[in-house]
């Protein structure tokens, strides 16, 4: 008795471990632990160890970090009957672990199907050159829309990018053939500006020069007037200095032709100017003794 006894104590102590064993639970940093009794949910669990009612306990856990989603390529139709290939990716995080698990069955399939059919909306609104020139706004719009949508299942989408827009080959090849004559266009009217702006300024040169070639010919003439302002002033006054001499010797000599006309004999003093006038030289002139 007492060995079976021994036995049957062996075995509940080895079911007990077991059971202890199979219920600890380790939660993640990263994760939730939702507990379900009898497959009811019954609390969440943050991350560290967990003890959970053995067999009729059990737990899910639930990654809460952000995950990525790829959107498939597919085939949408722009409001001007172009056909182009669009692709995105959606970046989402699980905010509430309990919607996450028990409100959609596979989210993946879910968002990545509302994504589709939510780009062939915005795209199908918008024209060629709108859609290839609005990628921000289709990115805004889209991830309004997915979280909106996505709110409901306890998962917030953070970030969605649309990777590509690809238009059919032909249309590709005349937008390159388009970009290329506008870059031609630019490339011409800059090379034509700066030949304006060169000639522009090699005009405005030539007028500065001419301009200080003028103003120097212009300072030159005032100073060959003014030089010859001053020669015919000093030559004025020079001239009129010896005409006055003249004139006051010519009045003398009217003077005396006047004296001489009624007189025979004069008595002209030695060293008078009046020699020097008459051309006479004090030999020629006799003396006059005096009583």
């Amino acid at each position: 008795m007492e060995g079976i006894f021994s036995v049957v104590m062996l075995l509940l102590l080895f079911i007990a471990i077991v059971s202890l064993a199979r219920s600890a639970r380790i939660v993640s940093q990263y994760e939730k632990g939702l507990v379900m009794r009898l497959g009811r949910y019954r609390n969440t669990v943050d991350s560290g160890l967990t003890f959970l009612v053995p067999v009729i306990e059990d737990m899910i856990k639930v990654d809460m970090r952000e995950r990525v989603i790829n959107v498939e390529p597919q085939k949408v139709i722009t409001k001007d009957n172009v056909s182009v290939t669009v692709d995105a990716v959606i970046y989402y995080r699980i905010s509430d672990p309990v919607k996450a698990t028990f409100e959609v069955q596979n989210f993946a399939y879910a968002a990545t199907t509302l994504a589709q059919t939510n780009l062939r909306n915005l795209i199908g609104d918008k024209s060629l050159d709108e859609t290839l020139t609005a990628r921000d706004t289709i990115n805004s719009n889209l991830r309004m829309v997915l979280d909106e949508a996505t709110n409901a299942w306890g998962v917030r989408i953070t970030r969605v990018e649309v990777q590509k827009i690809d238009p059919p080959a032909d249309i590709t090849e005349a937008m390159s053939r388009q970009m290329k004559a506008e870059r031609d266009k630019r490339a011409a009217i800059l090379e034509a500006e700066g030949f304006k702006q060169a000639q522009i300024l090699q005009a405005e040169g030539v007028r500065q020069s001419e301009i200080l070639r003028a103003e120097g010919d212009a300072q030159a003439k005032v100073l060959r007037a003014q030089a010859e302002a001053q020669a015919i002033e000093l030559v004025a006054n020079s001239a009129e200095k010896h005409f006055q001499q003249r004139a006051e010797v010519s009045k003398r000599l009217d003077v005396l032709r006047d004296v001489l006309a009624t007189q025979t004999k004069f008595v002209v003093p030695a060293n008078s100017d009046l020699l020097n006038v008459l051309g006479l030289d004090d030999k020629s002139v006799l003396p006059v003794k005096r009583p």
